[in-house]
């Protein structure tokens, strides 16, 4: 599945790190930042995550909620959190539903193999529940810049 830009975003419903079943109806009214990534504590998802912890009182300020999505465990999602000490929920989606539903589940290359897995990918949906844009490839190290930048000029 392709999502596109004004779409409706696809509903979803799922467990964070600390037990919280967080739903996309949950965000009616706000701007969300969902973004997915391949894997806890790998030197690109935490750069992403740090950043976005970093700069976490700017988005809030404008208006903006996050949510981090990826098919780790509940358990290594906590790990996550309290390690980088991260303060938005990260949905544990063991069973690919979400990825699958956002279309970020999906054939990759690395080191010449093919595999399937989490394109890292985040979508910024408005208020209404919209994709108002789709950050394909995030820069991880500039990710707060880049979803207000983005979210500007969309």
């Amino acid at each position: 599945m392709v999502l596109k830009v004004g779409e409706k975003a696809p509903e979803f419903k799922g467990v964070d790190q600390n037990g919280n079943v967080i739903a996309l109806s949950d965000f009616k009214g706000k701007k969300l930042v969902l973004y997915f990534y391949p894997k806890d504590n790998t030197p690109g998802c935490t750069t992403q995550a740090c950043n976005l912890r970093d700069n976490y009182e700017e988005l809030i300020n404008k208006g903006f909620q996050i949510i981090g999505v990826s098919g780790d465990t509940v358990k290594s999602h906590k790990k996550f959190e309290e390690k980088f000490d991260l303060p938005f929920p990260l949905i544990a989606d063991e069973d690919k539903l979400i990825l699958e539903d956002y279309g970020v589940w999906k054939p990759k290359m690395f080191m010449g193999r093919s595999f399937i897995g989490i394109h890292r990918t985040t979508f910024l949906i408005d208020e209404k529940g919209f994709i108002k844009a789709i950050i394909e490839k995030p820069n991880t190290k500039n990710h707060t810049e880049e979803v207000l930048e983005v979210w500007e000029t969309a």
